[in-house]
C-alpha cells in the first residue's frame, strides 16, 4: 500500500460566510496542492471538505498520515465520536443531530477505503505545510468574499 502524507486546513470569513479549504498531498518527494471554497459555509464544513477532497484525490487505497489543525476532526476520529454517532443513528450524546452529517458520511466512506491516521497540529504555528494549507484556504475565502462584494 502506498504511503501518503496529507495536510489540510479550512477557512471562513464569518461563520457562516464565504470560505475556503486547502490541502497538500505528498508522495515520494512529489507534492500536489488542492484548494476550493464556497460562497456560504462554515469553518467546520471547510475543514471537513479539505480532508474529503484530499482523500478523494487518491487513485487507489493508501496508508495516509493526515495532519489537521481541526480539533473537531481529530477528536471525532481519534476519540471515537464518529463511530458513536453512527451507532446512535447520527445523533450526538445529547440526542441532537450531528452537524454536517453528509460530510461525515462522505469522510466515513473514504475511511473505509484508506488506512488513515489522523494527527493534530497546532494551527498558525511552525508547521510549514499547515501554514501553506492555511494560505491556500484563505486565498479561496478572499476570492469568494470578493465575488460577493462585487
Amino acid at each position: 500500500m502506498k504511503k501518503v502524507e496529507i495536510y489540510t486546513d479550512g477557512s471562513c470569513s464569518g461563520n457562516p460566510g464565504p470560505g475556503g479549504w486547502g490541502a497538500i498531498l505528498r508522495y515520494r518527494g512529489t507534492e500536489k496542492e488542492l484548494s476550493g471554497g464556497a460562497p456560504a459555509t462554515t469553518n467546520n464544513r471547510m475543514e471537513l471538505t479539505a480532508v474529503i477532497e484530499a482523500l478523494s484525490a487518491l487513485k487507489q487505497p493508501c496508508a495516509v498520515d493526515l495532519y489537521t489543525d481541526s480539533r473537531y476532526i481529530a477528536s471525532a476520529i481519534r476519540e471515537g465520536w464518529l463511530e458513536n454517532w453512527k451507532a446512535r443513528g447520527w445523533k450526538k450524546a445529547d440526542s441532537s443531530p450531528v452537524l454536517n452529517r453528509e460530510l461525515w458520511e462522505a469522510l466515513d466512506g473514504l475511511l473505509s477505503v484508506h488506512a488513515v491516521t489522523f494527527h493534530w497540529v497546532k494551527g498558525h504555528a511552525d508547521n510549514a505545510c499547515n501554514n501553506r494549507c492555511d494560505a491556500l484556504a484563505t486565498a479561496q475565502t478572499v476570492r469568494y468574499k470578493a465575488a460577493q462584494e462585487s
